[in-house]
């Protein structure tokens, strides 16, 4: 992996809108309820504390817009001083961020910040990883063929998708259609309803006169027919990198005359990639890069401040009476 500063890698920006800050406070909800119930009976209101997000994994740092906003939810005044920029690269015990605030803000907002970063952390490495295997096979080909861009899927998790797709994004992959909505890909039982897939493109052309039509090919045969009836992307569905390189021998000029682009789709991993990019493909889709992206190993180490003062204020107070944790306002 490259690019340790990350400045590449912060070409696109997370939006945080309405509907983002609602998943936010439900993730928080979820894990506050009525209230967090030990720090409330051992942390007094008032105490302060400081924190340092630390790296246990070598791996590409991706949630920052996240956790700010997580913090901010939990308890106002909790400053973040990132010590890594998004989308860069961290080793083993790298300090990520130094946090300070309110004590009880850093602990209730802990668990639900890590989630969020270690698990987009996570998709960004993965991501960057293929990425890397997919320009190092391209340049060793025979001959030498252009990388492909390294594309997600709709196998994200349920309404995470905006957040995942970023962090594909500051891996350095690109993201396919969002949606059933914003782009037509025309599939197997799509054909089938139509009667052809040279039909079902003919109409989709139709009703969707300024947008990208693709199509799924599961043979050398469909691909030829695709491309045939103007399929802007013809998606190789399933196939092994021998079958695709003698596609891509085969209709690879026809496509590229016709402006088709050329996408591997189904069954990419790590362990194969490099088969695949040196097929001379433009795209290569995984939905790996999103369902199977194991989180990044992160650590909070969280410590009071001025801890001996707040002991003697406790011991002069006496037992500290539970109170209920107001919900945090943004």
């Amino acid at each position: 992996m490259s690019e340790r500063n990350g400045t590449n890698a912060r070409r696109d920006s997370l939006v945080i809108d309405q509907a983002m800050v609602r998943l936010l406070r439900m993730a928080l909800a979820e894990d506050l309820g009525a209230g967090d119930v030990t720090t409330e009976a051992t942390v007094e209101r008032e105490a302060r504390g400081t924190a340092r997000l630390i790296a246990k994994a070598a791996g590409i740092f991706c949630g920052a817009p996240v956790a700010e906003r997580v913090w901010r939810l939990a308890g106002r005044g909790v400053r973040i001083d990132w010590r890594v920029a998004e989308g860069g690269l961290v080793e083993p015990g790298d300090l990520i961020a130094e946090l300070a605030g309110p004590y009880r803000a850093l602990l209730i907002g802990e668990r639900v910040a890590l989630n969020f970063v270690q698990r987009l952390s996570g998709v960004a490495t993965l991501t960057r990883q293929l990425v890397d295997a997919a320009q190092d096979a391209a340049s060793k080909a025979a001959p030498v063929v252009h990388p492909p861009a390294i594309c997600d899927t709709r196998k994200t998790t349920p309404l995470w998708r905006n957040l995942e797709r970023y962090a594909v994004r500051m891996g350095g992959g690109m993201n396919h259609r969002f949606g059933l909505f914003d782009m037509v890909l025309i599939k197997e039982n799509h054909a089938r309803s139509a009667g052809s897939l040279t039909e079902a493109i003919s109409r989709c052309r139709t009703a969707q006169r300024r947008g990208r039509v693709a199509a799924e090919a599961r043979d050398a045969g469909e691909v030829a027919e695709a491309v045939a009836a103007g399929a802007d992307l013809v998606l190789l569905d399933n196939m092994t990198p021998r079958q695709i390189k003698a596609i891509v021998r085969r209709l690879g000029p026809g496509a590229k005359a016709s402006g088709a682009e050329l996408e591997v789709s189904g069954g990419v991993t790590l362990k194969n990639i490099r088969a695949y990019a040196a097929t001379g493909v433009d795209r290569i889709s995984t939905g790996a890069v999103t369902h199977s992206a194991p989180a990044l190993d992160l650590s909070l180490q969280i410590h009071p401040v001025d801890s001996g003062e707040t002991q003697t204020k406790r011991r002069r107070r006496g037992p500290h009476r539970r109170r209920r944790t107001a919900t945090a306002r943004d």
